[in-house]
């Protein structure tokens, strides 16, 4: 489960902060794997909303 930061004041650095501390606890292992899981969850929008592969340029002899 991922924590929530939460805070009265728009505080930038104090958000930052949180995150840095978040990920550092996490292992390089739950990283990888929440950046792939996140980078199928964004290239699946991006298919929902109209957007496909890009084209390829395909070297022909």
């Amino acid at each position: 489960m991922t924590p929530i930061f939460k805070s009265d004041t728009d505080d930038d650095e104090l958000e930052l902060d949180f995150e840095l501390d978040y990920q550092l606890s996490l292992s390089v292992e739950e990283r990888f794997r929440m950046m792939f899981q996140r980078s199928r969850e964004i290239a699946e929008m991006l298919i929902r909303n109209g957007h496909r592969k890009p084209f390829e340029i395909i070297k022909r002899s």
